[in-house]
């Protein structure tokens, strides 16, 4: 059987971890978090950050120990030498890398078709069947396209804080709160999941030189370059626009930009907006079909889910299976439940992580 091929530098894993954590969420929800919040905002940012690096630092050092696909699976069998407690957690991960690409593909549409008009359902499945192609080529395809996406997703959110900066607002309370100190650690546990993603980076192990020591600091990395960018974005937000109406805003970020630059650049802000979220999708594949690779190697699922294609050197009956099963939860439209659902799951696998930590 075929092994994963090393590919993947400091550089190119950092911004693997960039890309997973710098994804559409911080377009959607930070109206809702400045509602809660208000201009005080920023500190939930900054609270979440905190407690993201601490999370980070665990899966530093447990990947530093196994640097394995389906890393968490890993993590959990060494820690507390249970098999069920550990495919437990495989299933977990795996699930909320399945839901997360069905919901994203979900919101790629949404902003697709007020370009084209085109069935919602259909645009989302054409994205995950094309990503689940770059996915297939190879882990240097899919990590190139990576890195030019997130300087795009960048480039947004650096014209979202270069807009806010450059906006005249002497009178303005950062310190301001909706809801007192209550609603700072109520936005924290919204903000909080604009971070998720970093834990993703521990499943290109193997196809990372030199993983014990490239790893932890490409996750440390990936949190600090994104915690920067949020939390002046956070403060850039409140420097144009009140509180109430980031709350009250479908856009906020676009509301931002057409506020202090002009209507001019709110299409400009849909495109980087559609290349975040396909960004997103990618990044949730290749995780996804990653852990699928390392269950079954493990003989915790059929061998057969861990071939690697002879030529792509890529783990491709994942490829196929992640993207089938995330083609499948796009049908249900609506999928906040489940939505809801993977984020209770991945607190559990972070739980599970840092009590592994502990108990090493």
């Amino acid at each position: 059987m075929s092994e994963l091929k090393q590919h993947l530098g400091l550089f190119q894993t950092t911004m693997y971890g960039v890309g997973l954590i710098l994804g559409a969420g911080i377009y959607a929800l930070i109206g809702n978090a400045a509602g809660i919040a208000g201009n005080s905002v920023w500190m939930s940012f900054i609270l979440a950050a905190f407690a993201a690096i601490f999370t980070g630092l665990s899966y530093a050092e447990l990947s530093s120990m196994y640097p394995k696909a389906a890393a968490e699976y890993s993590f959990i069998k060494n820690a507390f030498s249970n098999n069920f407690i550990a495919f437990l957690v495989g299933w977990l991960t795996l699930f909320v890398a399945i839901i997360s690409a069905a919901a994203i593909s979900l919101g790629f549409a949404g902003y697709f078709i007020q370009i084209f008009q085109i069935p919602i359902i259909l645009v989302a499945i054409l994205i995950i069947v094309i990503l689940s192609l770059v996915n297939f080529f190879g882990i240097r395809e899919s990590s190139s396209m990576n890195v030019v996406f997130t300087v795009i997703e960048a480039v947004g959110l650096i014209i979202v804080i270069w807009a806010g900066f450059t906006t005249n607002s002497t009178n303005l309370n950062y310190f301001e709160m909706s809801h007192g100190f209550s609603g700072i650690f109520s936005a924290f546990a919204l903000v909080f999941f604009a971070y998720v993603g970093f834990e993703n980076i521990v499943n290109v192990a193997e196809e990372v030189k030199n993983p014990k020591k490239v790893l932890p600091q490409a996750i440390i990395l990936a949190v600090a370059i994104t915690a920067v960018i949020y939390i002046l974005v956070a403060v850039s937000a409140v420097r144009v626009l009140s509180w109430q109406d980031l709350s009250n805003s479908t856009a906020p970020l676009a509301d931002v930009i057409r506020k202090s630059l002009g209507n001019q650049w709110g299409f400009g802000i849909l495109i980087i907006a559609l290349f975040a979220t396909t960004n997103t999708i990618l990044m949730m594949l290749v995780s996804g079909s990653r852990i699928l690779y390392g269950i079954a190697r493990d003989k915790a699922l059929p061998l057969f889910f861990s071939r690697v294609h002879e030529k792509r050197k890529t783990p491709w009956v994942g490829v196929i299976v992640i993207g089938a099963l995330s083609a499948c939860f796009v049908f249900v439209g609506d999928i906040g439940i489940v939505a809801d659902i993977s984020v209770f799951s991945i607190i559990m696998v972070f739980v599970l992580v840092n009590l592994s930590l502990i108990w090493l």
